[in-house]
């Protein structure tokens, strides 16, 4: 085990040396069960997302989450919300995305002695 990793991961925050990630290409359609992110908001891919469901959320800003580790922060959006969002007409789209938004909530995390950490504000 290196501590290499975690020392410069240290180093890099307490110096606000952290760089912004630009937001991804767009690519196909992501799988089922795949993740996309938006900002701080996340949402898994159900089955029946059309095609147009996908370019109207990647015309709003929402990419394929593609990289591993993922440690950022999410709210994530209720499924009953993203299953609302792939059954509403195209018209409806928007408010029911702002509903989703209003209903997020901060996915949970564990800390590094792997107890239930609270990051809500982070």
């Amino acid at each position: 085990m290196s501590l290499v990793g975690p020392v410069r991961d240290r180093v890099r925050t307490l110096l606000k040396i952290r760089v912004e990630r630009h937001t991804p290409a767009v690519g196909s359609k992501p799988a089922i069960g795949s993740r996309i992110f938006c900002g701080d908001l996340r949402m898994t891919v159900q089955a029946g997302m059309s095609d147009g469901l996908w370019r109207w959320l990647v015309q709003e800003g929402w990419r394929e989450i593609t990289f591993r580790p993922d440690r950022r922060r999410y709210r994530d959006l209720p499924a009953t919300f993203v299953t609302q969002l792939i059954d509403c007409s195209s018209e409806q789209r928007s408010r029911v995305l702002e509903a989703a938004i209003a209903n997020a909530v901060w996915r949970p995390v564990f800390d590094r002695r792997g107890t239930w950490a609270n990051n809500r504000g982070r």
